[in-house]
């Protein structure tokens, strides 16, 4: 049965990748056969969520880990961490944090629209750093005294986004923090692959890192991966589980430590954020299955089906396919569709507006839009599907060159 089509949603092809509105990853079949496994039995969902910890921890290196709904649900809960610790009476005063330290140091240029959920933890951000290198502007990036100048008695932590061009920064970021006390968060949501990023940020000297869990690791698309120390995972877990529990019974497992809490919290601010006991299955199985594949196996078969999809492209008028390797991208293999708006008649802004409204829709990546080039990423893009993109790109681009045609003969 296509449950899709009995409520009426339409099916998509996804080209475009692992895009939360468009679904995130689609997982593998022993992914789905332990998520509905796990969900035919009742556990203690933190004790679960210590399973997962080290299944986590042996995948990242991290002393600890949890699992959380999404990335940007870990990006609040690890500065809710960094600012309460284990502190009882601040986890239950956010996030109002008016009484206590509340600053999270960031990058200007690493500002972006994510960092809502720092804020939403109830954090103040700091802009610092010119950073003209990452700008375009220069040759220098951040540097130790800019980061020291900005750091008062209300700073935590620090909070750092991580891509391939700011992570020669992250080395220095972490020596001024760590001579100074604040921890520095890691956002690293779509780092992934490479999986040797698993291990890189924590290696670094990252106090908490955050990936994806919907993404490239292919597990749910509401789970989220937290991992690095220790007591402020443990910080963060205790915030997020349900503790409508009576304090005589409690018994938590690591990575809580009851003894050093103040007491025993109520609901805390990552409550709404709760994670099912299939999810964390789920992204248990689909970790494990990350850390263990073939990545250059898997992508010379990305690359096969790209090249096939590019030779049917190289004969459509004002389409030029080429197709970028993994080596080049540093995740996995692309496949450029340049549109020639001369003779196409349209830019690639329009022209993904014309895919998206075929019988079956189809999804490129726009990341190079303005350069009027359309991106086909193979994480999502089911093999079935790959004859009727090219044949959708083929007719979007015949259609709208008869169409100028048209309007330039009527003139």
């Amino acid at each position: 049965m296509d449950i899709y089509a009995k409520y009426g949603v339409t099916r998509r092809i996804n080209a475009a990748g692992t895009l939360t509105r468009l679904g995130g990853s689609l997982m593998a079949p022993e992914v789905l056969d332990a998520m509905r496994a796990a969900a035919g039995a009742s556990i203690d969902i933190s004790e679960l969520q210590a399973a997962a910890g080290k299944v986590i921890a042996r995948a990242t290196g991290a002393e600890a880990g949890i699992v959380t709904s999404g990335a940007a649900a870990g990006l609040t809960l690890a500065t809710a961490a960094c600012m309460t610790g284990w502190d009882v009476a601040r986890m239950e005063a956010l996030p109002d944090t008016a009484s206590f330290p509340n600053e999270v140091l960031m990058i200007r240029t690493h500002r972006n629209a994510y960092d809502h959920a720092i804020r939403a933890a109830g954090a103040r951000i700091v802009d610092i750093g010119n950073n003209d290198r990452g700008t375009g502007a220069g040759v220098r990036g951040i540097e130790a005294w800019e980061i020291e100048a900005a750091i008062t008695p209300r700073s935590v932590a620090f909070a750092f986004a991580a891509t391939p061009q700011t992570r020669a920064d992250l080395p220095t970021v972490v020596a001024v923090c760590r001579k100074h006390g604040l921890k520095v968060i890691v956002d690293a949501a779509a780092q992934l692959p490479p999986k040797e990023n698993l291990r890189a940020f924590i290696a670094a000297g990252a106090d908490l890192v955050v990936f994806s869990g919907g993404k490239a690791v292919a597990g749910p698309q509401s789970s989220g991966i937290l991992a690095g120390r220790r007591d402020l995972v443990g910080a963060a877990l205790v915030q997020l589980i349900d503790m409508d529990v009576t304090p005589e019974t409690w018994a938590p497992p690591p990575p809580i430590d009851r003894k050093r809490l103040t007491g025993v919290p109520h609901h805390g601010l990552g409550r709404g954020f709760k994670v099912g006991k299939e999810e964390i299955v789920g992204l248990m199985v689909a970790l494990e299955r990350f850390v263990g594949a073939d990545d250059k196996a898997k992508n010379a078969g990305f690359a096969r089906r790209l090249e096939a999809i590019g030779a049917r492209l190289a004969k459509v008028p004002g389409i030029a396919a080429t197709l970028v390797s993994a080596a080049q991208t540093g995740r996995v293999p692309l496949l450029e569709i340049a549109i020639d708006r001369a003779r196409v008649g349209c830019g690639a802004v329009e022209f993904s507006r014309r895919l998206q409204a075929q019988p079956v829709p189809v999804h490129l990546g726009e990341r190079r839009a303005v350069d009027d080039v359309l991106l086909v990423d193979p994480s999502t893009l089911r093999p079935d599907d790959d004859s009727l993109l090219a044949a959708s790109v083929a007719a979007v681009a015949a259609s709208r060159k008869a169409r100028t045609s048209a309007r330039s003969r009527r003139s």
